[in-house]
């Protein structure tokens, strides 16, 4: 879910020339659920293998991983570690929701409302340790490194890009910039066009860059400052923000005080949260990260063939096919994982 900062901050388009030659640290769940709730039959049906399992997510995975390769940029998907307790109650709400987009959808479909029905079940997306387990076994055998987060994964890709492990974080939240990331790239697997939703029109999609120092400028705020409007208009740890404000309003506010309490107690505002908003903060600026290492790898086709065709049932001409262009990625690749300019 993230913050709500996209009103407050202008993106940039940037090409894939552009990326040429770099290293990006991919949220990895933000990412897979994108392909859940992208990639899907018209009834808004998840790919499944003949065993009833989902294969939206490794199709994403798949076939988005190696376009990346293809124009010479190296991913390396970050998975979430232990959820925080900040964040629990918030899991629950989305898995209540989940189950009611769920129930929804069965619904449209039956009514034959398919447009309706696709969009309720992208909104009951759901991946389990089971399809995570997949996928990083997927990895495994295309030769793309991950990294496991001791907590968010967000966090822990923007560790990585202010320490100079990877040129920028790659995701469609906010979160990576409250938590100091230098630079965020949105749509980096979600190119194309794009459906719009209860219309029959398409919007085409492109990667957008936006770095920390200009979301600030544009703002005029620092990053502290930052992390406060994101507790404003609402984070993971505190969903919905504080009622009445909104994206005009909450810079506003946080450049006259001196602290996020002062803030609450001179506008009269209501913290309605079970976490402490001091607690909240602190997290954003001092997340449970680890020091990584990691490194790139050839496919192993074979493996990949036995996970996406034999155990899935995915076609082997057309995974053959993307493998060996993975391959021939790879081995056209002499730099290493990338310089970062």
């Amino acid at each position: 879910m993230g913050t709500a900062l996209g009103e407050l901050i202008e993106t940039e388009e940037i090409s894939f020339e552009h990326m040429n030659d770099q290293t990006i640290a991919v949220d990895a769940m933000n990412t897979l659920y994108q392909f859940l709730s992208i990639i899907r039959q018209p009834t808004g049906s998840p790919l499944k293998d003949s065993q009833g399992r989902v294969t939206s997510h490794l199709s994403g995975l798949f076939y988005r991983t190696n376009k990346l390769l293809q124009k010479n940029i190296e991913p390396v998907y970050v998975f979430d570690g232990s959820s925080p307790e900040l964040k629990q109650k918030e899991q629950q709400k989305r898995k209540e929701k989940r189950e009611k987009a769920r129930k929804e959808w069965k619904e449209a479909v039956q009514a034959g409302d398919m447009d309706e029905a696709f969009t309720k079940a992208t909104q009951s997306s759901k991946l389990t340790s089971d399809d995570i387990k997949r996928a990083k076994q997927l990895l495994d055998a295309m030769g793309v490194p991950y990294i496991q987060a001791p907590s968010e994964g967000e966090a822990q890709a923007a560790f990585m890009n202010t320490n100079n492990h990877v040129w920028a974080v790659g995701s469609q939240d906010w979160d990576s910039l409250l938590f100091g990331a230098d630079r965020l790239v949105k749509n980096l697997t979600t190119t194309g066009r794009r459906k719009i939703q209860g219309k029959d029109a398409y919007k085409q999609v492109v990667p957008e860059l936006v770095t920390r120092e200009q979301a600030l400028d544009q703002i005029d705020v620092s990053h502290e400052e930052l992390i406060w409007i994101g507790l404003l208009l609402g984070t993971d740890f505190n969903p919905g923000g504080i009622k009445g404000i909104g994206p005009k309003t909450a810079p506003e506010l946080v450049r006259q005080y001196e602290s996020f309490g002062q803030l609450l107690q001179e506008e009269g505002l209501d913290w309605e949260h079970d976490s402490n908003h001091e607690t909240i903060i602190d997290f954003f600026k001092d997340p449970p990260t680890v020091d990584v290492a990691f490194s790139s790898d050839e496919p192993d086709i074979e493996a990949i063939v036995e996970l996406l065709v034999e155990a899935h049932d995915f076609s082997e001409d057309r995974v053959r096919s993307t493998a060996q262009d993975m391959q021939e990625a790879r081995q056209s690749r002499q730099k290493g994982l990338g310089s970062f300019t």
